[in-house]
């Protein structure tokens, strides 16, 4: 370490003492090299002002006193300067080893993801999942069993970062490895509730909306727990009505009361499942209404389900500038045939 030291306050004096007699722009090149070199071995801006005072001193021996007094003066103030620079840059560490978290904890979210839309004789199912920021709060899941029946979840998890990555993680384990007979909504809510009251810290609260359609009765089963209510469109009336579920946020108690409710599911019906970040857009005029979400909805119905949800989120997205303030999650599952 000694020997590179001398090495470096070496290669500065041969610099320094060229651009001293030639001064020119060749000169200045080689001391921004010289910078870089600096950096990584690490040298304080305290030692290189040192090395500067003790190499102009060797090159420049009579010096004024006022000159090389003025060097010590430099000193204090770069001691000064250093620590600063030090504690910014552990800062800088920091946050890179942050970042590099996230980046870890976003890659498993997208790993949670379905990887595909399932598909099934009688619906046409859109979805559009978009994070505010590079980690999301919210879920959803499809699960198929083997009678052909589709359960779909929707859920927000209040909690962002790791924490809200391992918990969507916990929910799609534990949602894949109950048997098919708890996969009727009531019975899953309470499955999930066990899980997230053992395991989930608090301060963290999951809302979920979980839903089965039946593709032999073209019924839709679903049950709520705290989650934000979707919509069902009526294709006789050309009505939306609000599809509510009541019940309590998951892992609050122990022995939460589910109720399931069930709509019959026409052709030219369509279900809707949405997360807060849909009916809460922030504009410049407030918060959109939810008969506005209708609206966008109604205007793009005739299309594939696909095309509804994704015109439906660049219009919202329009409307607050393309700037996201929360994770936006819109389902739509359209009967056809």
């Amino acid at each position: 370490m000694a020997n590179s030291y001398a090495i470096l306050k070496e290669r500065y004096a041969k610099i320094l003492n060229k651009y001293l007699q030639e001064k020119n722009e060749i000169g200045l090149y080689h001391a921004q090299q010289f910078s870089k070199k600096v950096l990584e071995d690490q040298i304080s801006p305290e030692e290189m002002v040192s090395i500067h005072a003790e190499t102009l001193t060797k090159l420049c021996p009579d010096l004024p006193a006022e000159l090389t007094d003025s060097f010590d003066f430099l000193m204090e103030i770069m001691v000064a300067y250093g620590m600063a620079y030090r504690e910014h840059q552990s800062l800088i560490d920091k946050q890179k080893e942050f970042e590099s978290e996230m980046n870890v904890a976003a890659s498993m979210q997208q790993t949670l993801l379905p990887a595909e839309i399932p598909s099934t004789e009688s619906l046409d199912i859109g979805v559009v999942n978009i994070p505010a920021s590079k980690m999301s709060g919210d879920y959803y899941h499809f699960v198929k069993d083997e009678h052909g029946n589709l359960g779909v979840a929707i859920a927000d998890i209040i909690g962002k970062g790791v924490p809200a990555a391992l918990c969507m993680s916990m929910i799609k384990y534990a949602m894949d490895s109950l048997p098919e007979q708890r996969l009727q909504p009531v019975a899953l809510l309470e499955s999930l509730n066990r899980v997230v009251e053992q395991n989930v810290a608090s301060d963290m609260f999951i809302t979920m909306m979980y839903g089965s359609y039946d593709p032999r009765e073209h019924c839709f089963y679903y049950s709520g727990a705290g989650h934000e209510p979707g919509f069902y469109y009526e294709a006789e009336t050309d009505e939306f009505h609000e599809l509510y579920a009541k019940g309590i946020v998951l892992g609050i108690t122990r022995e939460p009361l589910f109720k399931e409710y069930k709509k019959k599911v026409n052709v030219g019906d369509f279900i809707v499942l949405l997360t807060d970040g849909v009916t809460e857009c922030f504009t410049d005029d407030g918060f959109i209404e939810r008969e506005e979400v209708v609206r966008l909805i109604r205007q793009y119905q005739h299309l594939p389900a696909q095309q509804i949800v994704e015109n439906v989120f660049y219009e919202l997205e329009k409307a607050q500038g393309f700037q996201l303030r929360d994770d936006f999650t819109l389902i739509i599952l359209k009967r056809e045939v």
